[in-house]
Order: structure tokens, then sequence, then C-alpha cells
């Protein structure tokens, strides 16, 4: 089982989105997948459950959001819930939620105020660190899972340092814009220094029986998206490509370099960390979010006409050559 996490410290580039996707492809090629959501917004939530079944997976007695699974930990009333992750789509049997929640964020405030602790070695504050990890290991083998795919917030924070540490690989999705150039800055640096404060935290536990994550997530690489498609050698706009020539640099420059020296970086044998390019699928969106399926699932039946259902049906070919890669790997 792999954990495989999906994150850009830069919101609204299309995380969730291709996450989605991935994953359904994922299943139909015969892996058990599961999705978990851990960014306090709940847009895969939201994406796959019904408000019905959103609630449901809130209630104390019988919800199973991640919330639920932590919250004694977080109270400091005891140990992780262990609350199986739900199958949501008929069609994909060997597809898994366990939703997020908003009161997800209360529990990020007790990651940061426990971390000095548990490099310490403190035994409470290390059960903090690792509860999301363990929970995502008896997650995986209660239905065994062949992946677990994370969506993780738009942030540099303890809960996402907590995951990432947590995770065999991590995705960065990337717009072709200044900003997510910028926000690959950050996160090199950053996961060299978590990398190092993991280490001191494992080598200060002595005890027994408690899964602690390794923190060392080794970077596949990024998938560029929403940018609007044009026959250029790019592939994009002319005015896409302003930024969009510049991303694969970026990627090395600030991530690969830092990351290549502590072996968290897969090599692909090609000198390009690019996994694919997803370009603007505009209103097929929405339909998909209504439809609560992907895009390639939609039909008529889920409001598209002309040469919109064509378009849906074609969509898969966009994510397919990246999920060859993931099979790669896992």
């Amino acid at each position: 089982m792999k954990i495989i996490s999906i994150f850009n410290n830069k919101g609204g580039v299309g995380k969730t989105t291709y996450m989605y996707h991935i994953a359904h492809i994922l299943a139909q090629k015969g892996k058990t997948v599961l999705m978990v959501d851990l960014d306090s917004q709940c847009n895969l939530s939201a994406y796959a459950l019904t408000d019905a079944e959103l609630e449901r997976s809130w209630k104390p007695e019988r919800g199973n959001s991640i919330w639920l699974a932590v919250e004694q930990v977080a109270k400091g009333v005891g140990d992780i819930r262990l609350r199986a992750p739900k199958p949501f789509n008929s069609n994909y049997p060997n597809l898994y939620i366990t939703p997020g929640d908003v009161l997800l964020s209360t529990f990020e405030d007790n990651l940061g105020e426990s971390w000095t602790r548990a490099i310490g070695g403190d035994e409470r504050a290390i059960r903090v660190q690792s509860a999301v990890y363990r929970y995502l290991l008896w997650a995986a083998e209660k239905i065994s899972a062949d992946i677990v795919m994370v969506d993780l917030g738009p942030n540099l924070g303890a809960l996402n340092r907590c995951v990432l540490g947590a995770s065999d690989y991590f995705i960065v999705p990337m717009s072709p814009d200044l900003f997510s150039i910028r926000g690959t800055e950050n996160l090199g640096k950053k996961l060299v220094n978590w990398r190092k404060e993991w280490r001191q935290c494992i080598n200060a536990w002595d005890g027994e029986e408690l899964a602690i994550p390794q923190g060392s997530p080794v970077f596949l690489g990024y998938v560029t998206q929403q940018h609007n498609v044009r026959s250029t050698p790019s592939g994009m706009t002319n005015g896409w490509n302003i930024y969009g020539s510049q991303v694969e640099s970026a990627v090395k420059s600030n991530i690969v370099s830092k990351l290549q020296k502590i072996g968290q970086v897969h090599n692909w044998n090609t000198n390009t960390w690019k996994l694919g390019s997803i370009p603007n699928l505009h209103s097929l969106i929405p339909y998909s979010l209504n439809a609560k399926k992907p895009v390639f699932d939609c039909r008529s039946s889920d409001g598209l006409n002309g040469s919109h259902i064509t378009k849906a049906r074609d969509s898969i070919g966009l994510f397919t050559p990246i999920v060859s890669k993931l099979m790669q790997v896992v």
C-alpha cells in the first residue's frame, strides 16, 4: 500500500479535480483506492457525496469523517476511532472515501502545540502527531487498499507537515502562473527541514507498538492544469505559456535540487518531472460536480449535449498518461 498526497501550498490549482479523476481511473484499472479529504474546505467530499451523506459522516455515533477519526486524540481523551471508509459509487466498488470536516481545523492547533514536545520524545505528543498516519494505515488495511490518495489544503501548516510526513509520495498540481511558480520556493526547503525534525521524533521515541511516520515523502512530479489549449508547441495559449515555460526550471531549482540530496525524488530517467498536462475543462466541470461523477463518465442524462458529450468522453485521455506513470510506482 502506498500513500500519495496531492499538494500545493498555492490554492486554486485544481488539485481536488485532478485527484478525483485520477482515483477513478486507478480504480478502473483494478486498484483499490481510498481517497481521504484532509482539506478543511471539504471540496473532495462535496464532489463525491450528497449533502445528506456528508451530514451522516459527521454524526458522532456512526460518522466516519477524518475529524471523528482523530477527535479523541485532539481532545486528549483517547486514541483514534476506527471508523471505516465509505464506498460512494456503485460503478466503482473498489473506490472509497474518508470524508473531510471543517472541524479538522481544531486538530491543527493540537499538532502545532505538540510538535516541540514530540521532537523531545513525549509519548502523548507523538500520538497526536502520528494519529492521522495510524488511521490511514488502519483504514487502508480495513478495505485492502492498494493506494491511499490524500487531498491537502493549500498551506504549509502543522496538519500538512503531519500528513506529508506520513506519505510515501507527493504530487504537485500547478497552474502555469506566477503564484504557482512562487509557491515552489518554500516547498523544497520546508520538506528538508521537516525531514530533520521527523528524524528527531523517531530517534527520541523509545516505546513500542506505535507507528510513527518516516517524514520522507518522495516527489513524483507535477501536473500543469487549467490553461487554455492551443495548437502551439507548448499546447497553451501564448499568454499561459509566459509562465508555463518557467514551471519546469522552477520545479527543478526549488524542489528537485533540494530533495534529491536527501533521496526524496523519484527518478523517471527522463530529466523531467512533468507527469502530464490537464487543460481547462470549462463548463464540463460543473456538470461533473452536479452529477457526482468524473467528467469522462458524464452523458446526455447528466445534461450534456452536442459536442460536450464527445469532449467529456474523450477527456479520459488527458488523465490516462498520468495514471500510467503512477502505475509504475504503486
